[in-house]
């Protein structure tokens, strides 16, 4: 099982890296205070939200249990979060089948 992820992660391995920094990223600010996630460059450059602003600041809620704090920062993370677990478990599950048949 851990040779087929560790395999998965190196077939996908630009999924990895940002998967990675963001894995990083949010750790460090759930636990140091320390933010080094990238803003917004829509915000940036126009000075309106975009629909994605706030998904990160939900997801780092969600992961304290504040769901009411999640669902103010952007609802949309009720949809993006089971729908992105889905399509990599997917994923992961056809890639898993293809290694199978192949050894």
């Amino acid at each position: 099982m851990v040779y087929i992820l560790l395999k998965y992660l190196k077939y996908h391995w630009i999924y990895s890296l940002v998967l990675g920094y963001f894995g990083i990223a949010i750790g460090l600010y759930l636990f140091t205070d320390i933010h080094i996630l990238v803003p917004c460059l829509w915000k940036a450059a126009s000075g309106y939200d975009c629909p994605g602003c706030g998904l990160t600041t939900a997801l780092i809620a969600l992961l304290r249990l504040e769901f009411r704090e999640a669902w103010l920062e952007n609802p949309l993370i009720y949809m993006f979060v089971p729908l992105l677990t889905g399509l990599i478990l997917r994923d992961f599950a056809a890639f898993w089948r293809k290694g199978l048949v192949e050894e």
